[in-house]
């Protein structure tokens, strides 16, 4: 028997509650039956993301919820600050770029926070920028940025667009009280479905930006699909399976509360950093670790892809690799979504096998049994 195990940060793991929801009979989008599961989406959405406003469903991934916030906000030649910190950072800049904006690229090394200080100052520098982009989880380097602190220094300034992608369900984040102005993510992550959703929040002076904003648009029209949205459906054919599957999701959330979803996230990253720690092994992320995955240096001369290869194709473990400069150095194991205690002890001691195949001297159990010190706090 094959047993696969997803340990990725996306696609991650989908529930039999929402896979189920997801093969329901198709309905036809424009009726009375469809719009009552697309508004209690559209209610648990707002609870999820800590706004009265809306948040809107696109049928796209995250980046196409990015795509649409710069397209929506902003003018030809605009200056905005693009805080880059890994590959996603790179995204905003290149998504800015595309769109004839005049983007300042503010580099973070990977595996480290942006400074807040440094934020300010450039700030203070160049009051000519109408935005600020970062990511609240850079996926890439498993660092958590410090999103609330950066929405104090832009509160009255830029509009702050957050790429939610991998921190929407695993971290606090709420769009009104923090006065973040966008916040978007993708359904692939905490949200436990397929890839082909991406939703996005603005605040209200983000919207009262759209009607100035003259960058092109059509299928990412925000103030179309809003309008069409609090009717019950989308401006287009919206993803009915997967809006299905979203209410099954976002049920799921509320049962088990979002305190304990966000502890839960705490509590397995702080299990798998225990045991790459345990076992002697350097942490990507140091001092600001991401809830959503957690990014490992293995041992010098051993190569991470052919370890990735062997884990996945040998053990039936999948884990994600590390990117430009870090591809064949690193790895990355994710616990966001639907993840439990169980699913890190398997990535350890999966881990802890392929290593001592590849030659590290490892002693079995060690990674295993500090994540199990961890993990025994939900059970005391």
């Amino acid at each position: 028997m094959i047993k696969h195990y997803l340990l990725s940060p996306g696609p991650t793991p989908i529930p039999n509650e929402v896979a189920l929801a997801m093969s329901e009979t198709m309905i036809h989008h424009r009726t009375p039956q469809f719009n009552k599961v697309f508004d209690e989406a559209r209610e648990g959405l707002k609870t999820l993301f800590g706004t009265k406003n809306d948040v809107l469903m696109l049928a796209s991934s995250g980046t196409g919820a990015m795509e649409a916030s710069i397209a929506n906000l902003f003018s030809p030649g605009d200056k905005v600050l693009v805080i880059n910190g890994g590959k996603f950072g790179e995204r905003w800049l290149n998504i800015s770029n595309a769109y004839g904006l005049n983007p300042i690229e503010m580099k973070v090394p990977w595996g480290q926070a942006a400074k807040v200080a440094d934020v300010e100052k450039q700030l203070k520098a160049d009051p000519d920028i109408r935005g600020v982009m970062i990511q609240a989880s850079e996926t890439s380097t498993t660092v958590l940025h410090p999103v609330k602190e950066i929405a104090q220094i832009t509160k009255n300034g830029p509009l702050f667009l957050v790429d939610g992608v991998t921190a929407v369900g695993v971290v606090p984040m709420p769009v009104d009280e923090w006065g973040l102005d966008v916040l978007v993510t993708g359904s692939q992550k905490a949200l436990m479905l397929p890839p082909g959703l991406g939703f996005i929040a603005l605040s209200n002076r983000a919207w009262e930006k759209t009607k100035q904003a003259k960058l092109p648009r059509f299928y990412f029209d925000l103030n179309l699909e809003r309008k069409n949205q609090q009717k019950g459906s989308g401006a287009f054919t919206p993803a009915v399976s997967l809006i299905f599957g979203l209410r099954a999701s976002l049920n799921m959330i509320q049962r088990e509360g979002l305190e304990n979803v966000y502890a839960r996230h705490a509590r397995l990253c702080r299990a798998a950093r225990a045991a790459a720690t345990a076992l002697g092994l350097k942490l990507l992320a140091p001092d600001s670790p991401s809830p959503a995955a957690t990014g490992i240096y293995l041992p010098n001369g051993i190569d991470a892809d052919e370890v990735l290869d062997y884990l996945r194709d040998k053990m039936n473990v999948t884990l994600a690799e590390g990117q430009d400069q870090l591809k064949g150095k690193a790895i990355r194991m994710a616990h966001v979504g639907y993840m439990g205690a169980f699913d890190v002890i398997t990535g350890v001691a999966a881990l802890e096998m392929a290593l001592r195949k590849f030659g590290a001297e490892i002693p079995f159990g060690r990674g295993v049994a500090a994540a199990q010190e961890v993990l025994m706090e939900a059970l005391t």
